[in-house]
């Protein structure tokens, strides 16, 4: 997998590209002469988790022929106070389905992306993460 990152002007807003030329922006805080212009790193691992969450339990339900008709995750991460670097502590992801889908369905799928499948959350874990999260259906 290759990234190359271009920088967009004079302080710290940068474009990340991927090997098949998909793009994402990121820059810093105004606090630090940045210009929100971008996501941060840091949140974007936090949305690395969210996609790679959600790839993985789209494939499971759809092998399980459940319809869904709307799919949302929510996630809230805190982190280390007073370390540099600091890493992320403790993430809580709500995933939220709408449609034809079974609860217990919806439960295994999300628990097999996050202690089985997918890579960001263990990634995460291994650095020191406490990850939980919760399932609603048709709520």
């Amino acid at each position: 997998m290759k990234i190359e990152l271009k920088r967009l002007d004079d302080a710290f807003h940068f474009e990340a590209i991927s090997e098949t030329g998909n793009t994402a922006q990121m820059d810093a805080g105004e606090n630090i002469g940045g210009h929100n212009k971008g996501v941060r790193p840091m949140q974007m691992l936090l949305m690395g988790l969210g996609g790679c969450s959600a790839i993985d339990i789209v494939l499971i339900l759809k092998k399980q022929k459940q319809v869904i008709e709307d799919f949302t995750i929510s996630i809230d991460g805190a982190r280390q106070e007073g370390k540099e670097p600091s890493l992320w502590e403790n993430i809580q992801v709500h995933f939220k389905f709408k449609g034809q889908i079974d609860k217990e369905k919806a439960e295994r799928a999300v628990q097999l992306s996050m202690e089985k499948y997918c890579s960001v959350s263990k990634t995460l874990e291994t650095a020191g993460a406490k990850i939980t999260y919760k399932v609603s259906v048709n709520e």
